[in-house]
């Protein structure tokens, strides 16, 4: 297996719209094509479940509006 040490970064289409993924050793980033800004996601989180956790926060933040 190749050990990942530095930032690997691909284009993909969500919905037809641009954005660039960036995986690297601490975590990955999801950024609209042209922005610098994004989400983030840790690997610690997604292994420890306080990503899912963090997922279903915003999901009922976002409905109760």
């Amino acid at each position: 297996m190749t050990k990942l040490e530095g930032i690997l970064r691909r284009e993909i289409s969500i919905d037809g719209k641009p954005f660039t993924l960036a995986i690297s050793p601490d975590g990955l980033k999801l950024t609209p094509k042209g922005a610098r800004k994004g989400r983030e996601l840790q690997w610690k989180d997604l292994v420890s479940g306080d990503a899912a956790l963090a997922v279903a926060l915003n999901a009922s933040v976002s409905g109760s509006r």
